[in-house]
């Protein structure tokens, strides 16, 4: 698998670090994720073979490469289809080239990349919110690359900075102090995970001598080491014009483009430093390890088994078939290892991935169970089902339906402009090649039964493998501090003025057009056509031709705030088991309808609603319709199968209570809302182990219905010919009386900061939650608080918050804040990571600043600057189908008007200074806040509440 790939699809933290978090729905209580989800980013390519079939498809079609004088190689890719076009350098350079004892050197450097030039000494983050450009980067073994989506019209602005800090970057001791601190924090953030761990421990078995061997992020110990001359060393040898590619992807003109690259670019001279040798030997797979097991006895909620089996780099021939007897041992509910384990009841999650790098590659399963199941038996299961597989051979629909997962994950994984260009970049640093994702889709139908068999035999026998196994101790929360009693701050020094103002920022920028004529004109996206079912069910149509895929955003009014009294965990439940079987078809007939076209269909149970997410190709458009009418209106929820999901939701259940930012998330709303509110009530084990069948029909039956279910389409499709299948499908969906409603009460603020910190054994870094119960999205303040938001957290690299707690002090890796607006409720909260010793000091310094901004307001020059990173993210998030889809969605659940898809733009503009301060004033508390910290025992104890 690329390392784009690996990010997408399996547990990024262990193999690609960013160098900021992803802001998610905290306040939605987990969602539970249907079993039945095929991953779309699952995949690999192949370089050398030859394409000898051509599909429609072409992930390299019309794009433009050049190489500079200077060594720059360059890809130019139009894609009128939205006005919108991605930045991306790639560096030839990653965990894989650094030298002993400096492990983590190369993840340092990429964070350095954001603190400033020699001409614009400014964090680059705010920069790239001033273009509202989505802007991030990461580190992988061969690479590291640097990323932005903007507007058109900000392409010249984002070249220019990336240009300058390919050759400027301003890396002093100073800096690099701070910017330990904070990659330590990150550090600290996956070391919390026990997954992460295991995997450590087992990939320095499979490449004891190699880098591979290494987390990419690097260890604690040695970045404390790094002295800022070892640093820009590594700058000065990598970070060079022949030693990138430059990728520009979207509304641009390839010619008029490549001149504005060699005016940018082409002057950057080559630097010619020898780098250093990364060439280590790798290791012999023909090494047994499997008498002697990795086994770490720790503090966790779950078992786990990790295998690893050495594999060939991505360019070997054997890779194409490799992947496709990973689809048939782990992807869905047919899939060999699912039904070995899953259906058994022995585990409760098998994940999978091939790992294709430049000099080698690997194949790794993880098992997840419950502490009670016997991790041996697991292993033996496993191996049982790969070695049957190679002995008995492949089924022909077995075969079939691998390569067309496959064949659907690779386009759909290709939809979005900045996915688009991560491909090409990901496939010309790792294999040299930018046509990669094309020969490899060719491959794929190329492999025969016999590949499967021979590939199974040569690289995945027992003898061959790496073994980890986690064996959870008892890991229970306690609550170390909860007297909630008020503190006295530490001083931290903090003044009104950020050491670079919004002005000074627009200094730095490169010029942009910034007109409100121009800003209106990028975000008419086509309204979508509009019909409601006489039964209730309302739909919505995007047609849009740029590529052969239809996606599908659904909501129906089913969520867990109608969970009974004493069963939290029902309404999840329900959505887990919506395709375990209807009346007509069985789980697995349901799944293998779905897999055999490499459709996605997933449902998820949020606090005030059931979400449904799905993706297929066009053609197989009809089959995801009539599949997930049958799940809707048909479900029968069999004993079997529901006594298996419950089982999985108690281990998942166990492994969230193990997860620091969980149980600060639960700790923290339970201690806003108070008893009986619907935002109070997590599931527990108990309460999940209290469901009956009988309680899911009856929940199903009352809850699941047309008239509050809501579906958006976009893609390739006629309407009238969807809008006929959307009436043939759901047409006789009948319900009866009004649909249930419930009651949010008005939760008052609480009379004085509030502080509560459970501690989880085992722990490295804590988790923050700070804040209160908040407005509504109908509130009349909602879009000045979003300005005022992004002022405040928006951003963790160009917000106050980050500026202060990040940038200055080092405290964390990740800062952000949000007014979560729904139509019922509404929650302001600030969330953090930081090691334990520097928690309080962090919230000290978080609660200085909401007083700074709740007594002083914000600046002129802050609020024109926050209206343009909102209005060009929004205007970069409509060129993403699902996120487009959810929007559209979501607006209509609101209860707002079709026309917001337009008039959000116009809203964010028309906010003014005083509306911002006004809102300051009237939504910010500093003083009266619930604070928790869920993590390790609080080392320092100054100013903790």
């Amino acid at each position: 698998m690329s390392a784009l790939s690996i990010w997408y699809r399996y547990r990024f933290y262990v193999l690609l670090l960013s160098v900021s978090l992803v802001t998610v729905l905290f306040f939605s209580n987990n969602p539970a994720e249907s079993q039945y989800k095929t991953t779309l980013s699952r995949v690999n390519s192949q370089a050398t073979l030859v394409a000898n079939n051509h599909h429609q498809f072409r992930v390299t079609e019309n794009v433009h490469k050049t190489v500079l004088d200077n060594g720059l190689t360059v890809f130019i890719k139009e894609v009128p289809t939205v006005p919108v076009v991605s930045v991306q350098v790639w560096y030839k350079f990653g965990s894989s080239h650094e030298e002993p004892g400096v492990n983590g050197i190369a993840h340092q450097l990429e964070h350095m990349m954001f603190k400033g030039t020699k001409s614009r000494p400014i964090q680059f983050g705010r920069l790239f919110s001033a273009l509202g450009s989505d802007s991030n980067a990461f580190t992988s073994y061969d690479q590291t690359a640097y990323y932005g989506t903007v507007e058109r019209d900000k392409l010249k602005a984002l070249l220019v900075l990336e240009a300058d800090r390919m050759q400027n970057a301003l890396i002093d001791a100073d800096k690099l102090a701070s910017e330990k601190r904070v990659v330590i924090s990150e550090l600290q953030g996956y070391e919390n995970s026990p997954e992460y761990r295991l995997n450590r421990a087992v990939m320095q078995a499979v490449f004891p001598n190699h880098p591979y061997g290494l987390p990419v992020g690097g260890t604690k110990a040695d970045v404390e080491k790094f002295p800022v001359e070892q640093v820009q060393k590594y700058y000065k040898n990598f970070y060079s014009p022949e030693n990138a590619v430059l990728v520009i992807v979207g509304d641009c003109q390839a010619e008029e483009t490549l001149a504005t690259v060699k005016e940018i670019f082409g002057g950057i001279p080559q630097r010619q430093q020898a780098k250093v040798n990364s060439q280590q030997s790798i290791v012999n797979s023909q090494q047994s390890t499997v008498k002697n097991p990795i086994v770490l006895r720790e503090p966790g909620a779950a078992g786990l088994l990790q295998v690893i089996y050495p594999l060939p780099p991505a360019s070997h021939p054997d890779m194409p078939a490799l992947e496709v007897v990973d689809y048939i041992l782990t992807e869905g509910r047919n899939s060999r290892l699912y039904k070995a384990l899953i259906e058994s009841g022995l585990a409760s999650e098998v994940e999978a991935s091939v790992g294709g790098l430049q000099r080698a590659g690997w194949y790794e399963l993880l098992v997840t169970a419950d502490p009670d199941q016997d991790i041996g038996k697991i292993d033996s299961v496993l191996n049982k089902a790969i070695a049957n597989l190679a002995r008995t051979g492949v089924k022909a629909e077995e075969l079939a339906r691998a390569k067309r997962q496959l064949e659907a994950a690779i386009i759909l994984s290709n939809r979005t402009i900045t996915d688009q260009a991560m491909q090409l970049g990901n496939d010309e640093t790792t294999v040299g090649d930018y046509r990669f994702t094309d020969y490899y889709l060719s491959a794929i139908r190329q492999v025969t039964s016999a590949d499967v068999v021979r590939v199974i035999q040569k690289y995945l026998p027992k003898s061959h493998r790496k073994v980890g196994i986690f064996q959870p101790t008892i890991s229970t929360s306690t609550k170390e501090v909860g007297n909630k009693k008020p503190t006295q701050r530490t001083q931290e020094n903090l003044t009104g003025d950020s050491s670079v103002t919004s002005s000074e920022v627009m200094k730095y920028l490169p010029s942009l057009d910034t007109t409100t004529d121009n800003i209106q004109q990028k975000s008419q996206t086509r309204l979508p056509q509009q019909f409601t079912l006489a039964n209730g069910l309302q739909v919505f149509l995007l047609p849009d031709k740029s590529t052969p895929t239809v996606t599908l955003s659904g909501y129906v009014k089913a969520g867990t705030e109608f969970d009974p009294d004493g069963q939290a965990g029902l309404a999840s439940l329900v959505a887990d088991s919506l395709m375990s079987g209807t009346k007509t078809k069985n789980a697995s007939t349901l799944a293998q309808v779905l897999d055999d076209r490499g459709v996605t269909l997933d449902f998820a149970a949020y606090r005030n609603g059931m979400r449904i997410q799905a993706d297929s190709l066009a053609e197989d458009f009809p089959v995801l319709i009539r599949t997930l009418a049958d799940g809707l209106k048909n479900s029968t929820f069999p004993k079997k199968e529901l006594e298996l999901n419950l089982q999985q939701a108690v281990t998942s259940l166990k492994m969230e209570l193990d997860d620091p930012g969980e149980v600060a998330r639960r700790i923290f709303l339970q201690s806003v809302y108070p008893k009986k509110h619907p935002l109070h009530t997590f599931p527990t084990v108990e309460s999940l182990r209290k469901i009956r069948r009988q309680d899911v029909i009856a929940f199903s039956q009352k809850y699941y219905r047309p008239d509050t279910t809501v579906l958006v389409l976009m893609g390739d499709f006629e309407p009238q010919q969807v809008r006929s299948l959307i009436q043939a499908e759901f047409g006789d969906w009948q319900t009866s009386g009004k649909p249930p409603t419930i009651n949010y009460p008005q939760v008052s603020l609480p009379k004085t900061t509030t502080r509560e910190n459970p501690v989880l054994p085992g722990k490295t870094q804590a988790i923050t939650y700070l804040g209160y119960a908040g407005i509504k999205r109908q509130d009349p303040r909602f879009y000045a608080a979003l300005v005022l938001n992004q002022i405040l957290g928006g951003d963790t690299l160009s917000s106050r918050l980050g500026e202060q707690v990040r940038d200055r002090q080092g405290l964390t890796y990740g800062i952000y804040s949000d007014f979560q607006a729904e139509k019922d409720f509404g929650t302001f909260w600030i969330e953090m990571q930081t090691s334990p010793e520097d928690t309080n000091k962090a919230i000290a310094s978080t609660q200085q600043v909401l007083e700074q901004i709740h007594q002083q307001g914000v600046t002129a020059s802050e609020v024109e600057t926050a209206k343009r990173t909102l209005i060009g993210n929004y205007n970069v998030s409509l060129a993403d189908p699902e996120e487009l889809t959810n929007k559209i969605l979501m607006n209509q659940v609101y209860g707002l008007e079709p026309s917001e898809l337009h008039s959000y733009n116009q809203k964010i503009q028309q906010v003014t200074l005083n509306e911002v301060n006004q809102a300051a004033s009237e939504l910010l508390h500093p003083d009266q806040v619930v604070v928790v910290t869920a993590g390790p025992s609080m080392v320092a104890r100054q100013g903790v509440r």
